[in-house]
């Protein structure tokens, strides 16, 4: 896979042509699941969870799965997501782009994107949100990861940019889609979380 040449085209972000190494390196590490554990607490047992950009499901997936929700993966990456339904056969799994999934057509208690948002555009990075915030069930809760501060860089395993916002324009962003800036976290891998919620 390594000396495949992106595509402009390519669904996944060059995921696709990066998918062993990233199962090999995220197999090994647990970075997210407590502060992700932390946000899920405040969900009902059971509980619907989109998990957007989900990859293989390891480690966040399958740490909500363990503590009893019902999670439902999206990935474009077809070996990542081919992996999800391997490792979660009894959970739900769509390949698409988040850009166009309709998300299973239901709505969602909780809706987590670990790893992705920035990896996005920044007008898709907008409608996303917007999207997010109609596929919530009212007290849905939102958690996401991108840097607070707003900068750009080439991500280290696809080589593409990444692009932060900026602290100000999500919580901005998340106003204008309807959803209220619930509190802020950081991991063991100084990943920085937003946590948003649908007011009732």
């Amino acid at each position: 896979m390594g000396s495949t040449p992106f595509s402009e085209h390519d669904a996944s972000h060059g995921w696709e042509q990066v998918a062993d190494a990233f199962i090999a390196a995220r197999d090994r590490s647990a970075i997210g699941v407590d502060v992700v554990r932390a946000w899920a607490r405040d969900l009902p047992r059971g509980a619907a969870i989109l998990d957007l950009g989900c990859g293989t499901g390891v480690p966040i997936a399958q740490a909500l799965i363990e503590d009893g929700f019902n999670v439902y993966g999206v990935d474009a990456s077809p070996t990542l997501l081919a992996e999800f339904r391997r490792r979660f056969p009894q959970m739900h799994a769509a390949c698409k782009p988040v850009e166009t999934s309709a998300f299973f057509g239901r709505r969602f208690d909780g809706v987590v994107a670990v790893g992705l948002v920035f990896l996005l555009p920044a007008d898709v990075q907008r409608s996303l949100i917007f999207r997010v915030a109609s596929a919530l069930d009212p007290g849905g809760r939102f958690l996401f990861t991108a840097p607070a501060q707003a900068c750009a860089w080439a991500d280290l395993m696809t080589g593409r940019e990444s692009r932060s916002l900026g602290a100000d324009a999500y919580v901005g962003l998340l106003a204008e889609a309807g959803l209220a800036l619930a509190g802020n976290a950081t991991d063991e891998g100084g990943n920085y979380y937003f946590h948003a919620v649908k007011p009732r």
